[in-house]
């Protein structure tokens, strides 16, 4: 029961949507670093390449990317179609591609959100669905395949911003992740959340502008997320230390939602 075993992910075939960048950047490299054949994929086909070749360059996994925007059915479609022509098996799959938006009460948009809860919950369902046969090749019962789902603490907590479709996107992602754990667990595949507090982002690029200095002091550890903790994570639950995990909405976020205000 040698650490260097207990987690290692060496050789397993990994999908990381929104790889290319952010969090999903992050997870990119930490599997890559250690071991694995990691696929990337978003609609960024130029920042796809650049991961790739950094990833690459650290001489350890491999990395290559299938182009898909995920705000199309049929893109999703190709993608799985494409990744079972160059793979029999798919170990873990990391649902981590999302998208916000930020807007008053008064005029929050209903496109606002078909667009986030497409992107953040329905198609997390869809390429999971469309992807389960090569997580069965994958799977044993000692060693499981698994999706990890990343989520938010904005869908445990309530947010001071205005994000309505974010919060509720990301609530839904985590109760979806527990109904895919239950069903899928029987077919040796596990589905957990990581409910992921504030990172150097895209998407939290602007808000850390701002906010950075008060982001920071409601967080007991006092920093915000770096890559090696998204990475560690998701290295447990990827590895044979996490394969009897499933079902989890594991906060990581410096312990952001235990935080009491008064």
């Amino acid at each position: 029961m040698d650490i260097s075993n207990l987690f290692s992910v060496k050789d397993k075939v990994v999908l990381v949507t929104g790889g290319a960048k952010g969090i999903g950047r992050m997870i990119s490299e930490g599997l890559a670093q250690n071991g694995a054949k990691v696929y990337i994929s978003s609609r960024d086909s130029k920042a796809c390449e650049q991961a790739c070749k950094e990833l690459n360059a650290l001489g350890k996994g491999k990395a290559d990317y299938i182009t898909a925007d995920f705000y199309k059915e049929e893109d999703v479609k190709k993608l799985a179609e494409e990744l079972g022509r160059r793979e029999k098996k798919l170990h873990i799959l990391v649902n981590n591609s999302g998208s916000n938006w930020g807007e008053s009460f008064s005029t929050y948009p209903s496109s606002a959100w078909n667009r986030v809860l497409t992107l953040n919950l329905h198609r997390v369902f869809t390429l999971t669905q469309l992807v389960t046969p090569l997580l069965e090749a994958a799977a044993s019962p000692a060693d499981p395949a698994r999706i990890i789902n990343i989520g938010s603490i904005d869908g445990l907590r309530v947010p001071s911003l205005e994000t309505f479709a974010y919060s509720s996107s990301k609530a839904g992602l985590h109760h979806l992740s527990r109904v895919l754990a239950h069903h899928l667990g029987q077919r040796n595949i596990t589905s957990n959340t990581l409910a992921c507090g504030p990172f150097e982002s895209k998407m939290m690029k602007t808000t850390l502008e701002k906010f950075r200095d008060v982001i920071e002091g409601s967080v007991p550890l006092g920093r915000i997320g770096s890559k090696e903790d998204v990475a560690g994570a998701c290295l447990w639950l990827g590895s044979r230390a996490g394969a009897w995990v499933n079902g989890a909405t594991i906060t990581l976020d410096g312990g952001s939602v235990i935080s009491a205000k008064l």
